[in-house]
């Protein structure tokens, strides 16, 4: 395996590694691979490594400066045909195109890093104090003519530089947004708990931090499956403007001794670097099983280095916030739902009617539909989740699409659809609610399910 296979392999398994595409950049470069140097150059741009920064944009500079065929000197030659000078030049076009990529990218690569410099300065070319010294002609590309015809034409003919967008702009522009509360429909009672205990202290921590209020910490998102916990975690990230780090129970466990403990502390030392942050643990009840309740001693030390890593002697969570979401808190170890770890556990419930109408909306969007009646579709599917909507109207696509495969004739999605699908199934939460409701009756002396005893009272059927 030579050295550019071991450096690919770098970069494979570690994409934010700025220092192997450097170093790849340079091998690549090395063997006259330019295209493949710039492309491993921008990818280490692209990390923000401040210490590489420099280097990475001196090495684009020494690339656009590499000489191509367009700037080789031209020899006499017998005179040859049209159609051969016409192939030429066309080559020639090839290889300008190639060039100005490299000046735009240096360009990029210059405002990004918000240099003073141009990229000419970049690139090593400063006009010299000579008299006699002429500035270097950049390659010239032709946009409307032919090539063959650009070689007949004087020198006061040459048109400016066509210039072709990078590759970074792009990107930029496809970035999705960040999800907001804006994007939550309804739960108006989860979104002001979350804003009061998250949020604000995030964005305006002056009142917070002159009465001693603890920025950060932890809440416990529970209720039925389906409901959006994960869309609100998000959501909260994207209104603290903090870093969203999600961690499964797969990112977690290890078959060897001692290796999901490691992995915890990664994790937790990975969002502590990198505060604000929101630290997401989803099935929260899988990670923190209730350890009188378990059969294994397995489980126990990752428990406890969870418990630690969230509230401990040397641990700190001061600017990170902790979301975990669990579809049964029941069976979450009762030391994490003590103040200082989990602070505040908040029920998220089915979809009340608002949001149902948006969910429908959403799942809706860009199909072909006919007029819909929002409100009334909300108002017949009470209780059902944002998934059981969202599967309410793939049944509904499903069969007109059956209907058009059969008869040949295309029509859009109707309400009367939509209210076929909605008789033919039931609510996913309703089992969940009549599971809860045991806990409510029988278990709750601490007051962990009021929210939903409130709740339940509004439905005397489940």
């Amino acid at each position: 395996m030579d050295k550019i296979d071991v450096l690919l392999h770098m970069t494979k398994s570690n994409p934010e590694n700025a220092s192997a595409w450097y170093l790849l950049g340079l091998e690549y470069a090395a063997t006259g691979k330019n295209n493949e140097a710039l492309q491993a150059f921008t990818e280490a741009l692209r990390c923000n490594d401040p210490a590489l920064t420099p280097q990475i944009i001196g090495e684009l500079g020494k690339l656009s400066l590499a000489p191509t065929p367009a700037s080789a000197p031209v020899q006499s030659e017998p005179a040859v045909s049209g159609e051969a000078t016409a192939r030429k030049s066309g080559v020639v076009a090839v290889h300008e195109i190639e060039h100005v990529k490299l000046h735009e990218t240096v360009r990029e690569a210059a405002a990004e890093n918000k240099s003073e410099a141009t990229a000419d300065d970049i690139a090593g070319n400063k006009p010299e104090a000579a008299a006699d010294d002429k500035p270097e002609k950049a390659p010239v590309l032709a946009t409307t003519r032919p090539p063959s015809a650009s070689h007949a034409q004087g020198p006061g003919s040459e048109r400016p530089f066509q210039v072709i967008s990078g590759g970074q702009a792009g990107k930029r522009d496809r970035e999705a947004p960040p999800i907001t509360f804006a994007d939550v429909g309804g739960l108006h009672a989860v979104k002001n708990a979350i804003q009061m205990k998250i949020v604000k202290p995030f964005v305006s921590p002056g009142l917070f931090e002159r009465f001693r209020k603890k920025v950060g910490g932890g809440i416990l998102l529970y209720g039925p499956p389906g409901c959006g916990k994960t869309f609100i975690a998000k959501a909260t990230a994207g209104e603290c403007r903090a870093r969203f780090i999600p961690i499964h129970v797969s990112d977690i466990l290890d078959p060897y001794i001692g290796v999901s403990e490691q992995n915890l502390r990664e994790v937790f030392a990975s969002a502590r670097a990198t505060k604000p942050s929101v630290l997401f643990l989803d099935e929260m009840d899988a990670i923190g099983y209730n350890r009188s309740r378990s059969s294994t001693d397995t489980m126990r030390a990752v428990i406890d280095t969870l418990l630690t890593e969230i509230e401990g002697i040397e641990t700190n969570t001061d600017k990170m916030l902790i979301i975990g979401a669990t579809n049964m808190p029941w069976d979450v170890d009762p030391a994490f739902k003590r103040p200082g770890r989990f602070d505040k556990m908040i029920f998220v419930s089915p979809p009340d009617e608002e949001a149902r109408a948006t969910i429908f909306r959403i799942k809706l969007h860009e199909r072909p539909i006919e007029q819909i009646d929002y409100a009334l579709l909300a108002k017949e599917t009470d209780l059902y989740s944002g998934a059981d909507i969202e599967n309410v109207v793939e049944l509904a696509t499903e069969e007109v699409i059956t209907e058009i495969m059969r008869t040949g004739v295309e029509r859009p999605l109707t309400m009367k659809d939509l209210k076929n699908a909605i008789q033919s199934t039931q609510p996913s939460t309703i089992d969940w609610l009549r599971t809860v409701k045991n806990y409510v009756k029988y278990a709750n002396q601490g007051g962990l399910y009021n929210d939903v005893e409130s709740f339940l009272s509004r439905y005397k059927r489940i």
